[in-house]
């Protein structure tokens, strides 16, 4: 016998051993090479006269100490027999929650979170509808470093020590400050859910007073009037290696301000043509409401193109399906052999433009309806960013147009004027195909 300490239960073992503490009769902890210090009550059950040995908990440096457990024996010690009982059934029915590793925790998180519920549309739909990138944060980062661990022995330095790695590019990947990021957001979410009274795996999130990250640059690509007429042009090309329907999807966004989430499902009924508008439903939309988006005359040719005799506007190979969400980054950016090598050259380097993304076509649109002069609470309707303000700058309470004003024909008409000057504007810009227009070196 000896008497315990922290140090001892941060032994590294190459079996599993058990200490007793001399000081407190009764508790011991078991060791095992893992590095896993787990303390127990052996004790006489007053029931049976036989001895009995319970779990108490997991040595943590940070919540369970041995001090911690000395505590709590003697309050055992103090209870009647019958009580004495019981508590130690409540303490086994935790042992059973808090057993748990973050492996079984981020399983059951995941079915959760996916589970269809009845959405404020009245559609049944994942409860967390961005499941699947939240799956897979916690899939590729938490899982491989802290997985087979027990959730309740997760510390913030273990959260903290992730994260630099990922910055560093120690966790098996490239360096990336945005992957530490999305890892601290889905590994928070997993343990205050885990926290949360009626599951209690783990009584406090560790994810807290974790240091902050690097500020990560929004990007601020916008193109010029002649990488606009040299894409728009350039898109009405037959020898590029990439289909139609995806080069009119780019213009239909440049046009739009949709987002490729938004545009590329299009169906034919979503398309109202009697008012001029695109209803998109709030199943597509980032902030799940309902986008009725005007269609200025050269959306309305785009999107009569792309239709055809096709359900969908902007259709795969095999024309019944959409295309996929990635096809309008994928043909800027081209694609790549596994060693590296150029498989498919991109757009953006054929047609000799400096690199850019789908979405910079609706930053593109934004800035250039600003140096129009267009109101920006317009343009922000348009980009469906929710107006905080007024047109005379007055902020406006977010439960106005959340909850009570659920009026469009006004909002519709705003953006249709903006939509109209960026039409026209796009057309002076256009009007006149670059010379030379060439493919890339």
């Amino acid at each position: 016998m000896t008497i315990l300490t922290d140090r001892i239960c941060q032994r590294r073992v190459t079996k599993r051993i058990k200490i007793y503490d001399r000081k407190c009769p009764g508790l011991y902890v078991s060791i095992i090479p893992a590095g896993v210090a787990t303390f127990y009550f052996k004790f006489t059950d007053p029931a049976t006269g036989k001895q009995r040995s319970v779990w108490l908990g997991v040595f943590n440096p940070e919540t369970f100490t041995v001090e911690d457990v000395r505590s709590k024996i003697y309050e055992l010690k103090a209870l009647a027999p019958a009580e004495l009982v019981e508590q130690l059934r409540k303490t086994q029915t935790t042992k059973r929650r808090h057993g748990k590793t973050v492996n079984e925790i981020i399983a059951e998180r995941i079915t959760w979170m996916k589970t269809p519920v009845k959405k404020p549309d009245g559609e049944m739909r994942p409860r967390i509808e961005s499941w699947a990138n939240v799956a897979r944060h916690l899939r590729n980062f938490l899982s491989p470093r802290l997985g087979k661990k027990i959730a309740s022995d997760v510390t913030k330095h273990d959260i903290a020590t992730l994260s630099n790695d990922i910055v560093a590019g120690r966790h098996g990947g490239k360096p990336s400050v945005s992957n530490a990021r999305h890892m601290r957001r889905a590994a928070s979410g997993l343990f205050n859910w885990a926290a949360e009274a009626g599951r209690d795996y783990i009584t406090a999130s560790p994810c807290v007073n974790l240091p902050k990250l690097d500020a990560e640059h929004p990007r601020d690509r916008v193109l010029t009037e002649d990488e606009i007429r040299t894409l728009w042009h350039g898109l009405d090309r037959t020898d590029l290696p990439w289909d139609r329907k995806t080069r009119l999807a780019l213009k239909f966004a440049l046009v739009t301000m949709l987002r490729s989430g938004e545009l590329l499902p299009i169906h034919r009924d979503d398309l109202n043509r009697e008012n001029g508008t695109i209803d998109i439903p709030a199943r597509r939309v980032k902030k799940r409401r309902v986008i009725h988006q005007p269609l200025s005359d050269l959306a309305l040719e785009i999107i009569t193109e792309a239709m055809g005799h096709d359900d969908y506007a902007f259709t795969g190979r095999f024309g019944d399906a959409p295309l996929s969400r990635q096809a309008m980054s994928g043909a800027l950016k081209g694609t790549k052999h596994k060693d590296g090598t150029v498989k498919t050259p991109g757009l953006c380097a054929l047609l000799g433009l400096k690199p850019f993304t789908p979405h910079d076509l609706r930053r593109t649109a934004a800035t250039l309806c600003g140096e129009l002069g267009l109101s920006e609470a317009s343009i922000a309707l348009c980009l469906d960013h929710q107006a905080s303000k007024d047109e005379t700058g007055k902020p406006l309470p977010a439960v106005t147009r959340k909850v009570y004003n659920r009026a469009t024909r006004i909002l519709v008409a705003k953006k249709r004027a903006v939509l109209d000057a960026w039409a026209a504007e796009l057309r002076r810009i256009i009007g006149t195909k670059a010379e030379g227009l060439r493919l890339a070196a």
